[in-house]
This record gives structure tokens, C-alpha cells and sequence, in this order.
């Protein structure tokens, strides 16, 4: 009896695990409409914003439901999409995307491209490049790609040049070769970027993140000069870039109601893409 009784209580407790994968296996991936559901990982800044209000009103009206996944940094974005957490993501230039999958070997792959803020020279302290004065702390992005676009940023603007032959795209801060206002730079986590104002004579901030610290773009010190691999991009797990929905977001950016839909929109003055 005992042991009848015991080897019933083994298979309920396999029965109910059975459902419970069952269950899991079978989720609904739909949504009431009967639209197709891409959970999709955004970070501070705009792009949460140019989804909603731009992106899938479009999508919905062709099977597609984007939700939003909200991270804190450039990192978990890429991780959470190679891991499954998400279908896709929209926060990061195709610059950052190439080097950040080759450290990790992760097999992502942008689908297209989006407006985007540039990088920005902010100051609390100075209005004009001319008014920065010798000495003066730059905090840059810590992150490899960043802080070379920090110095292309810096470049533009007569406050640096950096050393011949080197790829603007790998610069640190170690191939400065001329610093005729001996800036000090400083790199650090971008999300602190725009507070570090507060003791920094000049912040190099990402435009997503001035964007969500509320900054004032026409203000700024100085913009990016923005190239077309610092514009950002929507990106999917390589094996899915042929799905059926993963087309649909392709076809949706470089349609003319997406672009119609920017151009009415507080996005208007952004970046654009190439082959726009």
C-alpha cells in the first residue's frame, strides 16, 4: 500500500510538471486581434517613444503587435535577445552592434534603420566650443565604440585630433595626438553621462540619453556630425531575419508612411537613415 501510494504521488507530480511544459511550450504568441507579438527591448531615450507613437500603429494594422521591454543599459538589451528573453531590440548603432557581437559572439542582425538623436556636447558651465577653457574635464561614454564616437564628436568641433592611420571607429583616448585646450577626459557609464554635467566642464552624451534626461538638443554646445553607422537600428536574433514578421518591421522602415509618420512627429528633426 505504501508503495502504491508513493508511486502515485510520483506520477501526479509528473503529470502536473507535463502540463505545466505543455502549457509553456504552447503560450499564445498572439494577441486578442490575432496579431503576431514581438516583444521588442528599448533603453532610455526616444526610441520607446518612436515605437509606440510611430512604429506600431503601423505594424498592428499588418499583423504585428510590438511590446516594449525596458532596459537600464547598452548591455542587457543584446543578451536578452540572444538569450530569447525578446524578439528583437531598437537602442544601439550599427557600430556598437558589430563590436558588441563580436566580444560575446552573438549572432544578431539589423533589419533596418531609424532616426536617431545625435551625440551632443553638453555644458552647464560654457556655451560655445571657443568658451571651453584649457584643462577642462571631458566625461565621455565608457563603452569601446562610444567613446570613439565621443572623440570623432570632439574632432569635428577643433578640440582634438587623433593620431593618423588610426580607424575612427576604435579610437580611444590613448590615440589622441593633439590637445591644444589639454582636455581631461574621463569615461564612464553613459546613462550618468548627463548628470555628470554637474561637476564636468563638458558631457560627450548619446542622443538617447540627452533625449530622456530631457536635454536641450538646439542648446547644446555642439551636435554630431551624424555618419550612417551612428545611426541605430532594429535588431532580430540571425535566424530570424527571414520570418515572416521580422520582413513585415523590415518593409515598415523604409516605407513612406514611417516616414510620413517621423516628419509629423516630435522625431522630425532627428538623424536619418541613408536611404532615406
Amino acid at each position: 500500500m505504501q508503495l502504491k501510494k508513493a508511486l502515485a504521488g510520483v506520477l501526479a507530480v509528473a503529470a502536473l510538471v507535463g502540463l505545466t511544459a505543455c502549457g509553456s511550450a504552447q503560450a499564445s504568441t498572439t494577441d486578442a486581434n490575432g496579431n503576431k507579438v514581438i516583444n521588442v527591448g528599448v533603453v532610455p531615450g526616444p526610441y520607446g517613444d518612436e515605437i509606440e507613437e510611430v512604429i506600431a500603429p503601423i505594424a498592428a494594422k499588418q499583423g504585428v503587435t510590438l511590446k516594449l521591454k525596458q532596459f537600464n543599459d547598452y548591455v542587457q538589451p543584446n543578451k536578452a535577445l540572444a538569450g530569447g528573453q525578446i524578439e528583437a531590440n531598437l537602442f544601439q548603432h550599427t557600430r556598437y552592434l558589430k563590436k558588441f557581437a563580436a566580444d560575446n559572439k552573438l549572432d544578431l542582425t539589423a533589419i533596418g534603420a531609424v532616426p536617431t538623436p545625435p551625440m551632443i556636447i553638453y555644458s552647464k558651465k560654457v556655451k560655445t566650443v571657443d568658451e571651453i577653457p584649457n584643462g577642462a574635464t571631458a566625461t565621455l561614454p565608457n563603452d569601446a565604440s562610444n567613446t570613439a564616437r565621443a572623440l570623432n564628436v570632439l574632432e569635428q568641433n577643433g578640440l582634438i585630433k587623433v593620431k593618423d592611420g588610426v580607424d575612427d571607429t576604435k579610437a580611444t583616448v590613448d590615440d589622441v595626438a593633439e590637445n591644444p585646450k589639454n582636455l581631461q577626459f574621463k569615461t564612464i557609464d553613459a546613462a550618468q553621462l548627463p548628470r555628470s554635467a554637474d561637476s564636468a566642464d563638458i558631457a560627450l552624451v548619446p542622443g538617447n540619453y540627452a533625449w530622456d534626461a530631457g536635454l536641450d538638443f538646439a542648446n547644446a554646445v555642439a551636435r554630431e556630425q551624424q555618419k550612417e553607422d551612428t545611426i541605430n537600428v532594429f535588431v532580430v536574433r540571425t535566424e530570424d531575419k527571414d520570418s515572416d514578421w521580422a520582413k513585415t518591421i523590415a518593409n515598415i522602415l523604409t516605407s513612406q508612411e514611417f516616414k510620413d509618420g517621423i516628419a509629423n512627429s516630435k522625431f522630425k528633426d532627428f538623424g536619418k537613415p541613408a536611404n532615406w
